[in-house]
């Protein structure tokens, strides 16, 4: 990203899908370029961790689709955030292969042109489909510790956080279930934290060798006061999010992974009463030396719905009973 440092603005497409019937494809319209995350020095990392919560954003401004020999134009919204859902005039399918493939969008501001390339996952035919939260899910975080969660945001950078033991493993195995060899389930990480972690979130999936996943997280923050206050606030967008993939792929069965620090039983649960079939089991990772009450008793009331369930410390129990219900 540092060629595009002298740009005045900047254009941040994300990881977008597709169903054989509609496109999606979403990002930011930024003024000025990032300060690239460091992945050696401590003060770089955080210099750059505090700029991304004060990154201004530009409305109303002109961003194209380059798609089947088409140049689909929109503008961006008042946070700058900008979506593509484009309706397909034939299958998706027959435009493109199954897995990952690559759209080019633009933006055009001020008279100066910024090019970038998104990527889209079409899933392969399976089916299941996973989506995972992020924070204390699978990525040590210390949600239930607000300084400690702040201190490690700021000063440890993507080799030096940490995921949990076996959760790479696990995720694995869920990704690989049922599919053909070198061909994956679709995975979705949705989480509460801003869209200014997208970069460092992304980074660290791949270190840690996790699915590679669409991101979708919460509205963009432009103020340095805000990231005092990531991750917390409401998580109905959550549910927005979920319900909104699910609808997207109706003929999935969906694995949903969090944890008990926030509102992810929740949230999980409100889903499976939404779509009583289309979630096949739900993961909740224990945060405290103590189950939480309420989180064991949404768990069973969900199993009485037939949803299995799986309340754990580390991630090898729910790799057991993963294997135990036949998912693996």
């Amino acid at each position: 990203m540092g060629s595009f440092s002298n740009l005045k603005s900047d254009l941040k497409v994300y990881r977008g899908y597709a169903s054989d019937k509609l496109l999606v494809v979403f990002g930011h319209v930024f003024k000025k370029s990032p300060i690239p995350l460091s992945e050696k020095s401590k003060f770089r990392h955080a210099y750059a961790v505090l700029r991304t919560f004060r990154r201004k954003t530009i409305a109303n401004a002109d961003v194209y689709l380059h798609f089947n020999n088409k140049k689909i134009h929109t503008k961006t919204l008042s946070d700058g955030y900008f979506r593509f859902s484009i309706p397909l005039e034939t299958s998706f399918q027959d435009n493109a292969k199954a897995g990952w493939n690559k759209v080019k969008v633009e933006l055009n501001h001020e008279g100066k042109s910024v090019v970038r390339t998104a990527e889209i996952l079409r899933p392969y035919d399976g089916k299941l489909a996973c989506i995972s939260d992020i924070d204390d899910t699978f990525l040590v975080s210390h949600t239930n510790n607000l300084f400690k969660k702040l201190y490690v945001l700021l000063w440890k950078n993507v080799y030096n956080r940490k995921s949990f033991e076996d959760v790479t493993a696990h995720y694995r195995l869920l990704s690989q279930s049922g599919q053909e060899e070198g061909e994956t389930n679709a995975f979705f990480y949705v989480s509460s934290s801003e869209w200014n972690l997208y970069n460092f979130i992304e980074r660290f999936t791949e270190v840690q060798d996790l699915p590679k996943a669409v991101i979708k997280l919460k509205s963009i923050k432009t103020s340095l006061s805000d990231f005092l206050f990531t991750g917390r606030g409401s998580h109905n967008h959550k549910f927005q999010k979920i319900k909104e993939i699910i609808e997207f792929y109706p003929h999935l069965e969906f694995i949903l992974l969090g944890d008990d620090s926030q509102a992810d039983p929740t949230i999980y649960e409100n889903i499976c009463k939404t779509f009583p079939q289309n979630v096949k089991a739900i993961y909740i990772r224990q945060t405290q030396n103590k189950a939480k009450t309420k989180t064991k008793k949404i768990l069973q009331n969900l199993k009485n719905m037939k949803v299995e369930t799986c309340y754990f410390i580390k991630s090898e129990e729910a790799i057991l009973h993963s294997k135990n219900i036949g998912i693996v």
